[in-house]
């Protein structure tokens, strides 16, 4: 299988509240990340990371021990401190801060943040993170026009990582919920 997931914040306990988490503890918030992430992911199954995985985590490579899958990481803006206190070798299949593939025959481009334009964007998916919850930004009337462009992030997928299948379900969801009014 395959999964996606973004925007985790490992070991940042002010991500609680800033983005209405719903866990009392940053101690609780993690181990309830780990529990739904490995309850999806085993260990031969593709998982691509769009970035934040960790921010003021004291011991990201304890946490990435636990985490189940060939993880694909795509770098966010809080991703630049914790790399360098883990050998990413052996934590990761790859590194990257964009990638374009064809994945099960459909094509994605990947990125932490959302791009408004990307290669064969009419029959391939943008794929990213960043955005938590947040629609007040003067792009998102933009965003949420556009099906194939998908928030990876755990704030709209339920916590845990998700397949293409779930991934579009639940952003048809929440930009459903969350469309720009007209006046």
């Amino acid at each position: 299988m395959i999964y996606f997931t973004a925007d985790t914040h490992f070991g940042h306990e002010a991500v609680i509240h800033m983005c209405g988490r719903p866990f009392d503890t940053l101690e609780e918030m993690n181990e309830a990340l780990i529990a739904n992430w490995n309850s999806r992911v085993k260990g031969t199954d593709t998982i691509y990371i769009l970035g934040d995985l960790f921010f003021r985590c004291e011991d990201p490579e304890a946490i990435l021990r636990r985490l189940k899958g060939r993880k694909h990481l795509l770098l966010g803006n809080h991703d630049s401190s914790w790399i360098r206190r883990v050998d990413l070798r052996h934590c990761f299949v790859r590194v990257e801060r964009l990638i374009e593939e064809g994945i099960n025959e459909t094509g994605m481009t990947l990125c932490h943040y959302p791009l408004l334009t990307w290669r064969h964007q009419k029959r391939s998916f943008m794929i990213h993170g960043h955005l938590h919850r947040k629609t007040s930004d003067d792009f998102w009337p933009l965003l949420c026009a556009r099906e194939r462009t998908l928030n990876a992030g755990v704030d709209i997928n339920g916590y845990r990582p998700v397949t293409l299948e779930e991934l579009i379900e639940n952003n048809r969801i929440w930009k459903d919920s969350h469309r720009p009014t007209t006046e």
